[in-house]
């Protein structure tokens, strides 16, 4: 009887310390795994131009791990959101018109926990075709880039995240060579170095990126710096410019010439430290260059390139000139690579086809760099951005 009742006892404390591993494990799971597993899934926030079917704005939920991609919810009546800016619960977008439509900016709530975006308010730019906008770090300004205006203008933002008349309108003046392309200043995009304490405006019909000084402070926040400007060679088309991770080093992409320039970057200051093609050797078709980003990690620069190409190019950055050395090119699937991100684990690239109406999804290499596609891809009409930011 006595052995009986001690199995007795030993199979419920069995039971007893099962159950509890088990309650363990699912603590442990909701603990540690269930956080990383949502800390895979972004938003990801497209841009569209609307006329041929889009409704404006579009949210998915991104999740990069598998590579997947769900709907979230869409704007219904926004005209024309080509490239938008996010910062905390903000979203903003441009309103790319002009002439009888002056351009605008709308700004919107983005609650992170339902992926739903709600109107706030919409202001003008002061020029027609705002192609690019973009928030200064302390969430105080928006500036945005009016594309055949040829100018820029700077919006206070209030603390609901509504926008102010605009502050501040540059006009900038000049052309270049290239007489169908170049008659008149075309300022392309607004970047705020990491700092804060600069902005930087590459205007494709002076090749030249111009540099400002940025106090948030100020009535008018912006006023050119010394020296105020990059000049580029006549005819490159200088069109967007993105900063390294380390902030070592900037790197820009010419429309009209397809070059990339790579340069060292300290305070304002950019020294020019190397130029090459991002088309193919050998290539005779028409360029169109178009994105330009590097990696989460710094080690790899991309390249978008539209016109008889529809490629992307790799190059790996050495990490103490930071000079480029090709890695490879990749086809895009599609037509019109407008735009591209990197999901922020560095995992998956997703390259928006304006002309092809599809965004493709490209899982990366994050040793090499390079490309392969997934097989999947969101149907979208005349995809332009495409932004990530984590799911609250």
């Amino acid at each position: 009887k006595a052995l009986l009742k001690n199995n007795k006892l030993i199979f419920m404390n069995r039971k007893i310390f099962n159950r509890g591993k088990q309650w363990l494990m699912l603590l442990f799971f909701s603990a540690f795994i269930l956080p990383c597993c949502l800390a895979q899934d972004f938003y990801l926030l497209i841009g569209t131009y609307t006329g041929t079917g889009s409704k404006g704005i579009y949210v998915y939920r991104f999740n990069a791990a598998t590579g997947k991609a769900a709907w979230v919810s869409n704007t219904d009546s926004i005209v024309n959101p080509s490239f938008l800016a996010v910062h905390g619960d903000h979203l903003y977008a441009v309103n790319e018109t002009g002439r009888a439509r002056p351009g605008k900016v709308s700004s919107f709530f983005f609650d992170k926990k339902s992926g739903s975006l709600r109107f706030l308010n919409a202001q003008y730019t002061g020029g027609d075709n705002p192609c690019h906008l973009a928030v200064s770090a302390d969430g105080k300004w928006l500036t945005v880039a009016n594309y055949s205006g040829g100018n820029l203008s700077a919006l206070p933002i209030n603390k609901d995240g509504s926008l102010n008349p605009y502050a501040q309108l540059i006009q900038h003046a000049g052309k270049s060579i290239n007489e169908r392309r170049q008659k008149q200043a075309y300022v392309h995009q607004t970047v705020f170095s990491a700092d804060n304490n600069y902005l930087f405006t590459p205007d494709l019909g002076l090749d030249q990126v111009m540099v400002y000084t940025f106090n948030p402070e100020a009535e008018n926040p912006l006023s050119p710096a010394s020296p105020p400007y990059i000049a580029v060679a006549p005819g490159s088309g200088p069109r967007h410019l993105v900063i390294s991770p380390n902030k070592k080093f900037a790197y820009l992409i010419n429309e009209l010439s397809g070059m990339a320039i790579a340069y060292s970057y300290a305070d304002g200051v950019f020294s020019k430290i190397q130029e090459l093609p991002t088309h193919p050797q050998g290539f005779t078709g028409s360029i169109d260059g178009a994105e330009i980003d590097v990696s989460p990690d710094g080690k790899f620069l991309y390249t978008s390139q539209r016109g008889d190409e529809n490629l992307l190019s790799v190059f790996r950055i050495n990490a103490r000139t930071g000079k480029l050395k090709l890695k490879g090119h990749q086809p895009v699937l599609g037509k019109g690579p407008r735009n591209f991100t990197i999901d922020p684990t560095g995992n998956y690239m997703l390259v928006a086809n304006q002309d092809s109406d599809n965004i493709v999804i490209f899982h990366r290499n994050k040793r090499s760099g390079l490309l392969k596609t997934t097989g999947d891809e969101i149907k979208m009409s005349k995809p332009v951005c495409l932004l990530m930011t984590p799911v609250q």
